[in-house]
């Protein structure tokens, strides 16, 4: 790299990655409702039908370390591929809807455009005059109701 492409470099780095917030990992909370499973959300004893103490405690304390242990094996073995293919889709995603579907739309808007101004021209030129007419004709029409008994 020379000095110039150094600088653009690290430009382009610095203006297209933002700060990681490794506390709140979801601060939109697309996620609240969706994964956010905890032990009493999946297996509840209702009154009358409990298992010992000791058994409850255990199956506590193995759903809650298994699922966060699972999770990070999971995450750490797939995480990195997955996000890799889900960064390739939305810019596949990204580059569609910026190269052809907004071309596509706008050439659409356009024509419409054009088309609309014929349109209106031709309900202008005919439609205008034969209703006019008829607004005459029957504005002199008056209408009564009466109650006859």
């Amino acid at each position: 790299f020379s000095a110039t492409d150094q600088g653009h470099f690290f430009h382009f780095k610095l203006n297209h990655t933002k700060e990681i917030d490794l506390i709140n990992r979801d601060p939109k909370q697309i996620n609240e409702d969706v994964v956010k499973v905890d032990f009493e959300d999946v297996i509840a004893e209702p009154d009358g039908t409990h298992s010992m103490d000791g058994v409850w405690k255990a199956s506590y304390t193995t759903f809650t370390v298994s699922k966060y242990w699972c999770y990070r094996v999971l995450s750490a073995i797939f995480g990195i591929p997955v996000a890799l293919l889900w960064g390739f889709f939305f810019a596949c995603i990204s580059f569609c809807h910026i190269w052809a579907v907004m071309p596509c739309i706008k050439s659409y808007l356009i024509e419409t455009q054009c088309l609309s101004r014929i349109y209106s021209l031709c309900i202008h030129t005919f439609c205008d005059p034969l209703f006019e007419a008829l607004g005459k004709i029957f504005s002199s029409v008056r209408v009564a109701l009466r109650k006859e008994v």
